[in-house]
């Protein structure tokens, strides 16, 4: 389950409560994305709290941007949370889509390839490894809890870049527009053949999407209200055009029909996305996953 970091109005009772209501239900972790030109809660800062917040669910950012920060300084704050949390980190990253972000973290636009991304995965690796990548008096720590750091997941949609990962990745933090399970699947098979040519195990398949419970009018005006909010940096009539097909909008039923067939193809996990801060969206959710 993710986190409702991108809608409006949140506090810290709200993301607490999510938070408890995420680690006491039936999900096997509690996602949250980052933005820089949005008003959603630092990513970094919010890691700190989610590990004091919950003790059982793992904790898996959906995805941080290594270009926007100093890698070094991110290894450090990520293994700060990895030790708060115990060793419950996953660190999904990707190269982020918004130039706007780009600009407003300082960050040079030419690093916005998977190179530049994995160039800086490389840095916080040798950082969780203790190795003194200066001449400083002692390397940069803490150490995480999990040897060799955290678990990495690479959030793309493409084939390319999915298998310039599998040198570096454990797996994939992917993302599904319409629902289309083949298509997701294709997408698996890429990982699935670039992890073994690697010489890797098996890599860890996750998606996600939308979500949105209620009257089928209802619902899917909920998700266009979000996708409105979220998407600003898209043109309005662009995205009204795409609302009608993008995320999920309906009944448990037919989101655990939904999910059933996720899991027919092997996705080890559906990391879904609110699109209102309503806890009992949450609490429908949570039946839905208790039912699988």
């Amino acid at each position: 389950m993710t986190m409702p970091v991108m809608e409006p109005d949140l506090d810290a009772a709200v993301l607490k409560s999510w938070a408890r209501a995420i680690d006491s239900g039936p999900f096997s972790s509690l996602c949250w994305g980052e933005r820089i030109a949005f008003d959603n809660p630092d990513s970094l800062t919010l890691l700190g709290a989610l590990a004091a917040w919950t003790e059982r669910v793992r904790l898996v950012t959906t995805v941080i941007v290594p270009q926007l920060h100093n890698p070094v300084m991110l290894a450090k704050a990520l293994a700060t949370g990895d030790l708060l949390s115990g060793g419950r980190l996953t660190v999904g990253v990707g190269i982020g889509g918004r130039h706007e972000d780009y600009h407003a973290a300082g960050a040079d636009p030419t690093t916005q390839t998977m190179r530049g991304m994995a160039e800086r995965v490389a840095v916080m690796r040798r950082v969780w490894g203790g190795e003194k990548i200066t001449d400083s008096q002692r390397s940069v720590g803490p150490l995480p809890v999990q040897a060799g750091g955290p678990p990495l997941l690479v959030g793309t949609i493409g084939p390319k870049t999915l298998r310039s990962a599998a040198a570096w990745a454990d797996g994939l933090a992917g993302t599904t527009l319409d629902l289309h399970v083949g298509r997701q699947n294709e997408l698996y098979d890429v990982a699935r053949t670039a992890w073994a040519e690697a010489g890797k195990p098996k890599p860890h398949l996750a998606t996600s999407f939308w979500f949105a419970f209620g009257s089928p009018d209802q619902a899917r005006g909920q998700v266009h209200r979000h996708l409105r909010r979220y998407m600003n940096w898209i043109p309005a009539e662009y995205v009204d055009a795409m609302a009608p097909m993008t995320g999920w909008a309906g009944s448990e039923e037919e989101l655990l029909a939904v999910l059933r067939k996720f899991e027919e193809i092997g996705t080890d996990e559906v990391q879904l996305i609110p699109t209102s801060a309503d806890l009992e969206q949450l609490e429908r959710a949570a039946d839905v996953i208790a039912a699988l």
